[in-house]
C-alpha cells in the first residue's frame, strides 16, 4: 500500500530531477519538431521555446537554470558562434545541444570550444536525439558521425574559448566596446562606475590574449567568422 501511495511523488521527484527544457530556433516547422521530440524523449517538467535569442533570454532571465537548451546557430538577432556564447553567459550551468544544418568541422570545433555540450545536424532522425541527450546526461559531450577533432593549435577553437571564458557583464562591456563606446559611455550605459568598466576591460583584454582595445574587437568578430555560410533554414 505504501508503495502505491508514494508512486505519483516519485514521477514528480524525477521530473523536478530533469527540469525544464528550452528551444530556440526561428524557424516554427522545425521548433514544433524540436518540441516534440523533447517531450518524446525527455521526462522534462515543461519545454519553452523562443524564435530568437533575446526572447530566449527573456525567457532566461529570473528563471532557474533549465536542464536543456536546443539552439539553432542561424538565428535573426545574432551570427555565427555568438548566440552559443552569449546563450552560456546567461545560463552557465544549463547543457546547450547545438542544432543546426551547417555542419562544417570548423563550426563544430568552435561550438565545442565555447562550450556546446553536443551537436546534431538539424535533419537528424529521432535516434540521433536520443544518443545526443544520452551522453549529455552522462555529462559527455556529443559529436556528430563523421566529425573530426580539432588539433590542439586550432586557432578558431582557442578563440572561442576564450571569449567563453568572459563573464555576462564582461560580455556586455566587450560588445559596447565593439559599438565603438569609451568607458565613460559604458560606465553610464551600465549604471557602473568608471573605475569598474576599466578593471572590467583589462580583465577582458588578459582573458583574450591582447594588449589593446582593437585587438580585443577583431577577437570578438571571430565568434561571427562563418555568418555568410548559407542559412540554415
Amino acid at each position: 500500500m505504501d508503495t502505491v501511495e508514494h508512486r505519483p511523488a516519485e514521477v514528480q521527484e524525477v521530473k523536478q530531477r530533469m527540469g525544464w527544457a528550452l528551444i530556440i530556433d526561428d524557424h516554427p516547422l522545425f521548433c514544433d519538431a524540436l518540441e516534440l521530440t523533447l517531450r518524446a524523449l525527455g521526462e522534462f517538467s515543461d519545454v519553452k521555446t523562443a524564435d530568437c535569442m533575446e526572447a530566449g533570454q527573456r525567457i532566461l532571465d529570473g528563471a532557474s537554470a533549465p536542464a536543456l537548451i536546443l539552439l539553432d546557430l542561424n538565428l535573426p538577432d545574432v551570427s555565427g558562434l555568438d548566440g552559443l556564447i552569449r546563450i552560456k553567459r546567461c545560463a552557465d550551468k544549463s547543457p546547450v545541444l547545438i542544432v543546426s544544418s551547417v555542419t562544417d568541422n570548423a563550426i563544430i570545433n568552435g561550438a565545442i570550444a565555447a562550450g556546446a555540450s553536443g551537436f546534431v545536424p538539424k535533419h537528424s532522425g529521432r535516434a540521433v536525439f536520443k544518443e545526443a541527450l544520452a551522453e549529455i546526461a552522462n555529462e559527455g559531450v556529443y559529436k556528430p558521425s563523421g566529425f573530426v577533432e580539432a588539433e590542439n593549435d586550432d586557432d578558431h577553437a582557442q578563440i572561442m574559448a576564450r571569449l567563453s571564458s568572459l563573464t555576462n557583464q564582461q560580455g556586455r562591456i566587450l560588445e559596447l566596446i565593439c559599438e565603438g563606446k569609451l568607458n565613460k559611455q559604458i560606465a553610464y550605459d551600465l549604471s557602473i562606475a568608471e573605475g569598474t568598466v576599466k578593471a572590467h576591460v583589462t580583465a577582458i583584454m588578459r582573458k583574450l590574449g591582447v594588449q589593446r582595445r582593437t585587438q580585443a574587437v577583431l577577437v570578438a568578430q571571430e565568434a561571427r567568422y562563418f555568418n555568410t555560410l548559407p542559412n540554415s533554414n
